[in-house]
């Protein structure tokens, strides 16, 4: 493993330019070993960027556009919460966003969301859901508990008359694709799963946007889940 921190440098013989580069932001040196603990099973070889304030993280930044993988405190010094966020956006847009923090506001999530983040992770989960969690973003799905958005997801479906009229809105075809949705599959994992080609995933997710008034992937991905929740209940 490499780890490149900005309190020092530890190399293995693993070259950089093969491994998984990712980088930590968070103010508080335990969270970040805790962090670097549960992720260590992603790879054999992985290299670390760490930050303690959002100076270092605009400067990891600006320097390394390669990186798979930026998980940032929400709350750390120079960081202002979900306008911090919206300014990471903002500035590398193509950057997979992941955020962490310890407060659990559902309503604060659901902002989180709207910036347009691949997920959420509370740091009061398990190493166990951290890992599993990172490894679906890595592979392009996204992660949000369900318990911190649930609600925003159900009013979602509601807003085109009710979650029964919204999905029965969508084509047997399109009704596999989300449960695979719900699933929090990437696009390529969902065309392997369904038989389809992944240019015909995206048709039926845009028509799954559509028909459940989301405006993002993160957003139908918790929107469906909390349809699929409903649906087991009955």
């Amino acid at each position: 493993m490499v780890n490149d921190s900005a309190s020092g440098e530890q190399t293995t013989h693993a070259t950089a330019s093969a491994a998984l580069r990712l980088l930590l932001a968070d103010d508080h040196e335990m969270v970040r070993m805790a962090m670097r603990y549960a992720l260590a099973p992603l790879s054999d070889s992985i290299v670390w960027r760490e930050a303690g304030d959002a100076v270092q993280v605009y400067s990891i930044l600006d320097g390394e556009p390669m990186l798979d993988l930026a998980i940032v405190d929400l709350r750390m010094p120079g960081a202002d919460g979900i306008e911090w966020i919206r300014s990471l956006r903002t500035r590398y847009p193509s950057l997979p966003l992941l955020v962490i923090s310890a407060t659990e506001d559902s309503v604060m999530v659901r902002a989180l969301i709207g910036c347009g983040v691949a997920g959420f992770i509370p740091k009061s989960d398990s190493p166990a859901v951290i890992l599993q969690a990172v490894r679906l973003v890595l592979a392009g799905g996204t992660y949000a508990p369900l318990r911190l958005m649930s609600d925003g997801a159900s009013s979602a479906i509601g807003k085109t008359g009710g979650a029964g009229p919204t999905v029965a809105g969508l084509t047997p075809r399109q009704r596999e694709v989300l449960d695979q949705l719900a699933r929090g599959l990437p696009n390529k994992r969902i065309a392997r799963e369904l038989g389809l080609s992944e240019s015909t995933v995206k048709v039926h997710l845009l028509a799954i946007y559509r028909v459940l008034a989301v405006r993002n992937r993160t957003e139908a991905v918790v929107a469906a889940q909390a349809y699929l929740d409903i649906e087991s209940k009955r």
